[in-house]
């Protein structure tokens, strides 16, 4: 993109605005890109739509107008359209997942999975669920597929459904599944406003947790700590994910060949909704 630099950095959000008040990662995410750009003068632009059509409407903007000298882009999707866009509006970009074309910053989603699995296995649980993010999330397969693998070589079939990451997603989900002929002794949930959702309706169903129903949070986050009991979470140092990004956004912008970067890996943090199976 040519023109004088703007000092601003892009992120689309393509998400319903009200998770955002109630959903920590993606502030925390921010204010670790924040913090690392703020010592290069640089600021994020921050622009929330409903879908991948308006933020690519927005980068169009934004590349006709020269208002970012680069943008970064969350959650990849199954054919992505967007980093092929991107790269038509020579727009310099770094993706937060995988893609074989534009500087990423990659996450790894299997070994924290099969960590999980271990530790809900080895207290007994046999009979698990996974409540999803977006299925067309590659974060999403990504999990999902590695739970799958696990549960295969240890015998067990789990239960997957689909959210969407909200607190409504969160209670109906677990309700249906602890109201079925078999429910589930453990649940793991894809992030953490689900997870203490979840928490709640188990409460409102009479199902004690941990003593009946084991569950763990993905993302670690205050909502977590203060939930009563506090939950066992796949925890991930969501500041430093954001400053690595924001490393990966100054090397692309100086021209500079950018660093192939991973993630801090989410580790089992084992608290008060986590116990032998019943």
């Amino acid at each position: 993109m040519g023109g004088s630099p703007t000092g601003a950095v892009g992120l689309v959000l393509a998400r319903p605005a009200r998770l955002l008040g109630v959903e920590p990662f993606f502030m925390e995410f921010i204010a670790g890109i924040e913090e690392r750009l703020a010592e290069r003068d640089l600021s994020v632009l921050l622009h929330v739509v409903a879908d991948h059509e308006a933020e690519i409407a927005a980068y169009r903007r934004w590349a006709g107008r020269g208002l970012v000298d680069a943008t970064v882009v969350v959650n990849p999707v199954v054919g992505d359209p967007r980093p092929a866009v991107l790269r038509e509006l020579g727009l310099p970009a770094v993706v937060v997942g995988d893609d074989p074309d534009l500087p990423a910053v990659r996450t790894d989603h299997a070994g924290p999975v099969a960590e999980a699995l271990g530790h809900l296995l080895e207290l007994g649980h046999r009979r698990i669920a996974r409540v999803t993010g977006p299925s067309a999330l590659q974060h999403t397969r990504a999990r999902t597929a590695a739970l799958l693998s696990g549960c295969a070589e240890a015998g067990v079939e789990p239960v997957i459904v689909e959210g969407d990451y909200s607190e409504e997603a969160g209670a109906k989900l677990t309700t249906a599944l602890l109201s079925g002929p078999e429910p589930p002794t453990a649940i793991l949930y894809d992030n953490d406003v689900m997870a203490v959702a979840g928490l709640a309706a188990a409460a409102s169903l009479g199902v004690a947790v941990p003593a009946r129903l084991s569950l763990v949070a993905w993302d670690d986050s205050t909502l977590c700590r203060l939930a009563s009991p506090a939950l066992t979470t796949m925890s991930v140092d969501v500041h430093q994910f954001g400053v690595s990004v924001a490393e990966s956004v100054l090397e692309r912008i100086g021209g500079d060949p950018v660093t192939p970067r991973w993630s801090p890996t989410a580790r089992y943090v084992p608290r008060g909704t986590t116990a032998p199976a019943p």
